[in-house]
């Protein structure tokens, strides 16, 4: 039986195009039938497959969530980006990890999804999405704020102008939510994050509440303009006034494959470049090899 693998790539960078065919060989080396994925490839018409095999940043990986949703097929990041949080790998251990993959030596991690109904005036079905990272009420105008109602579980909490609101995953919270100054939620955290960026309230503080929770966005009539709403930066839908957004968490996870086991707090020192100079941890009285603590036994 073929042992196919899909590649995505970000085709538009000439690192990438190197790297998709460095990693085309390696895999056919390793007994894999690559599957290289175009702009129109959906869920349904890839066919059955190993594993994604994802060359480029974080972008690239939600597209290639975005191409295998529902199929579980676990997706292995390769950073061609800045950051790349998703990614798994780096450019220059390519081979390495497609023999890896071959192997079998590679753990799979669920990461929770988010589910997302947008019910429009005067629609009789709601309009449906889904995001890995995030769901982001935005303004539609530049020059105006939307003014949103939000709820939870049911019942209103507040309601102010904002340019927007971010509802993200533990995933996501690394993301945008990040950048509009949210908590870095760990990934084993099965919560969603509710973020408003430059609200006009005295109330306007982060949010995180529990798997079961719904969270619903109002965008209400007196409301200067109308939203837009946006799934992990790649799919769109206006969003007038009178509109009703609703998230909550989805059954279908994205599913990652890991190389190395190494802790989150690692991860974060690492794509963060944060500074650690000067920590000695616990144990440092009890000497050290190669920056680690040493374990004595008693």
């Amino acid at each position: 039986m073929s042992r196919r693998v899909l590649v995505v790539t970000h085709s538009g960078r000439e690192e990438a195009v190197a790297a998709t065919a460095e990693a085309v060989k390696a895999l056919d080396g390793a007994g894999f039938t690559p599957v290289l994925a175009t702009d129109d490839s959906r869920a349904e018409n890839v066919g059955e497959l190993e594993l994604a095999i994802v060359l480029g940043g974080d972008g690239t990986i939600l597209r290639a969530a975005e191409l295998t949703r529902g199929l579980g097929v676990p997706l292995l990041g390769v950073n061609l980006g800045h950051v790349g949080f998703l990614a798994e790998s780096e450019r220059e251990d390519i081979g390495e990890a497609v023999q890896r993959l071959a192997d079998g030596d590679y753990e799979v991690e669920e990461r929770g999804t988010l589910d997302v109904r947008v019910l429009l005036p005067g629609a009789d079905t709601p309009v449906v999405g889904w995001a890995l990272n995030e769901v982001t009420l935005e303004k539609g105008d530049a020059a105006r704020m939307v003014e949103v109602a939000l709820e939870v579980d049911g019942r209103p909490l507040s309601t102010f102008g904002c340019d927007g609101i971010v509802v993200a995953t533990s995933t996501g919270s690394t993301a945008h939510a990040f950048s509009a100054g949210g908590p870095v939620v760990w990934p084993d955290v099965d919560g969603m994050i509710l973020v408003p960026v430059a609200a006009h309230a005295l109330f306007a503080r982060p949010l995180v509440v529990g798997p079961s929770s719904v969270l619903a966005l109002e965008v209400v009539a007196r409301s200067p303009a109308n939203g837009v709403l946006i799934c992990d930066g790649r799919r769109r839908v206006d969003v007038p006034i009178g509109s009703r957004v609703e998230v909550r968490r989805s059954d279908v996870p994205v599913r990652l494959a890991r190389l190395t086991r190494a802790p989150f707090a690692d991860r974060l020192v690492l794509k963060f470049q944060l500074p650690v100079d000067g920590w000695r941890g616990r144990g440092a009285s009890s000497g050290r090899s190669n920056g680690r603590a040493v374990v004595r036994e008693v």
